[in-house]
């Protein structure tokens, strides 16, 4: 049994000196934890547990800061995010459009031909202090000649002349269904692509560019399941994505799992990808696929987040709610009965009650001659839902994923609907109060960030990133039961009850040790939290400051010219004290190298050369591989 693990021998870890927040009612803050062979073997008095220990048993002191149990996002596109990582320069947490253009800049003159500079989303306008979009102008004079693809949210993308004509729009080039090339006077593309509603035109462009090879992906991979170790992040539910097809998109993943380099659990959903031919993808994938076949790190959890094309209520609130069409429910039921009839779980991306709503219409026929109770089935993100289609959620034995939609997007919701409809969207306190399973997490990479702080903030809050206080008092969360959100309430989810997300002795040792406390600091910091020591089944994944010599090596980012070398991922505000003292602390070396001796602000500020080859570029010796 679980709960017998180390009782006979001594532990391979014990924490200690640490103000200890379990998650356990019944053993909410003990004085030490012990961890042996991957899961909690003891949690409880210090001096019991410093009994237990061997020779061989790392005792780590904690300095007394705040160690929780890992953080778990219920709905993070992690798989298509780290085949991407490496090529993206993220805005995720820059506070001035002007650092973010000083960033774009720096990264120009290091991509040589033909990769394109990407910007690809987790970041609003909102945040910058200049509240406002980088101009098409801008844009075209910071890269006169590099594509540069910007992605806002999913509501629109921004590109500067050299990325039309890579990506090959002109005049001839027509409008997709759903969205809208804007043109000049004479019909050429200005740069600017809408989604009205429909976000397939965004992503669609963005996949016109070239790909990393399969060696560099895994690298891209690695570094990004190390940036959610950073931030606390042990686990995730992957939701799939566009243009993510199952299987040969889940090769990376599979080999990083296989070799047991995975630092970051995932629970993965399998989104169709093809209009018309949904009900043909799950008849295939649950004929060729067994519901939960994996391990503890990497599992099948069923179907999702996309269903059928005819469901896609797509969350731009910039523009007026769509309509599904009146095949919704004929296309939803029969994938719904595919699924049931094989006994898989789903989820089913959903902004609006009205969707909701019909689709729940199609799950109680269902469910009137197989019983779905069982199948931990869910409704994502739910700005919107209704207290009755909470109430028939409930009755029917589903769950509502939420995310943090509305702390990028609540001031274009305001703008829309209003300060008062927004005080309950989505309505989580409520959900809470009815009994409603319900978690949270990010949706991260595109349509929000995927620093899991950002949520917990606004969940505790109520605050958009921008600032503007969209929930009220009432509406917000305990910090406690925010953590529970991105935590223990997120197992059931992934079918996982009881097996992690707390500090219980037989549940999996997953942890963070925070660099601040997060029950001390002001509400406003909340979302500044990383972790300094991140600990996923007894093994350290992550380490900074006092514990950066426990961090695992990993290689630079590959290629050379790769953003993460030279910038990171989530930008933390306390490196943002204007752009050239920014460039000069982000990830690069901590002593001098051989090209610049510690001189990056400025050497970054000239041109660097770059040659002609797919990969290369001149930089700075101190990321060469």
């Amino acid at each position: 049994m679980a709960e017998n693990r180390g009782a006979a021998a001594a532990p391979d870890m014990i924490l200690r000196n640490a103000r200890i927040t379990t998650l356990d009612r019944g053993n909410p803050a003990p004085e030490a934890v012990a961890i042996k062979d991957g899961f909690f073997s003891e949690v409880g008095d210090l001096a019991s547990i410093m009994a237990s220990a061997g020779p061989q048993t790392q005792v780590i002191d904690l300095g007394g800061r705040r160690l929780v149990p890992g953080l778990f996002d219920n709905h993070l596109h992690v798989i298509r995010g780290g085949l991407n990582f490496n090529m993206e320069l993220r805005w995720d947490g820059v506070r001035s459009l002007a650092d973010a253009m000083a960033m774009l800049k720096r990264q120009v003159a290091i991509t040589p031909p033909p990769q394109w500079v990407r910007i690809v989303g987790g970041f609003t306008e909102h945040q910058f202090v200049e509240k406002r979009l980088p101009t098409l102008d801008e844009i075209n004079a910071a890269a006169p000649e590099t594509p540069v693809f910007i992605l806002h949210l999913y509501d629109r993308a921004l590109l500067n002349a050299a990325a039309l004509r890579a990506a090959g729009y002109d005049k001839d080039t027509p409008n997709p269904p759903g969205g809208e090339i804007q043109r000049g006077p004479d019909g050429t593309p200005t740069g600017l692509l809408l989604a009205k509603p429909n976000a397939t035109i965004l992503y669609a462009t963005l996949a016109r560019g070239p790909k990393l090879p399969f060696d560099y992906q895994l690298n891209s991979t690695r570094h990004f399941l190390r940036d959610l170790n950073r931030l606390g992040v042990t686990s995730a539910i992957d939701a799939g994505g566009g243009n993510q097809n199952f299987p040969d998109d889940y090769d990376v993943i599979r080999k990083l799992a296989d070799d047991g380099e995975l630092t970051v659990r995932i629970a993965y959903n399998l989104f169709t990808q093809k209009p018309r031919q949904e009900k043909e993808d799950f008849l295939r994938w649950t004929s060729e696929n067994k519901y939960q076949q994996g391990d503890d790190y990497f599992r099948l959890n069923g179907a999702g987040e996309m269903l059928v094309y005819s469901a896609a209520d797509f969350e731009d609130f910039r523009v007026e709610r769509p309509d599904m069409p009146a095949s919704m429910e004929d296309d939803l039921e029969q994938v719904a009965r595919v699924l049931v009839q094989n006994r898989w779980p789903w989820r089913l991306h959903a902004t609006y009650d009205q969707t909701i709503s019909r689709a729940l219409d199609v799950f109680e026929k269902v469910d009137a001659e197989m019983p779905i109770g069982d199948l931990h089935w869910i409704f994502d993100h739910a700005e919107t839902v209704s207290e009755k289609s909470l109430e028939r959620i409930a009755r029917l034995g589903g769950g509502v994923a939420v995310q943090h939609r509305m702390a990028y997007q609540g001031e274009y919701f305001v703008e829309r609907y209003g300060a008062r409809a927004a005080e309950a969207t989505p309505p989580v306190a409520r959900m809470l109060e009815m009994g409603v399973r319900v978690s949270a997490g990010t949706d991260a990479t595109r349509v929000a960030s995927y620093n899991p702080w950002v949520a917990l903030s606004w969940l505790a809050t109520g605050r958009t990133v921008g600032g503007m206080r969209i929930t009220p008092e009432h509406n917000t969360l305990d910090r406690e039961t925010a953590l529970r959100m991105l935590t223990e309430k997120v197992t059931w989810f992934a079918n996982m009850e009881g097996q992690k997300g707390q500090i219980v002795v037989g549940q999996m040792a997953d942890l963070a040790v925070l660099d601040r406390d997060l029950f001390a600091i002001p509400g406003d910091e909340i979302q500044d939290i990383t972790s300094d020591l991140t600990i996923v089944g007894g093994r350290i994944v992550h380490g900074a400051g006092d514990f950066a010599k426990l961090s695992p090596p990993l290689p630079p980012a590959m290629p050379d010219w790769s953003p993460v070398n030279h910038f990171g991922g989530y930008q933390q505000r306390a490196m943002q004290k204007g752009a050239t003292q920014f460039l000069a602390q982000s990830r690069c070396c901590d002593s001098a190298c051989n090209v610049h001796g510690n001189g990056h602000a400025q050497a970054w500020a000239s041109s660097v050369p770059a040659d002609n080859a797919f990969w290369g570029a001149l930089g700075c010796s101190c990321w060469a591989f």
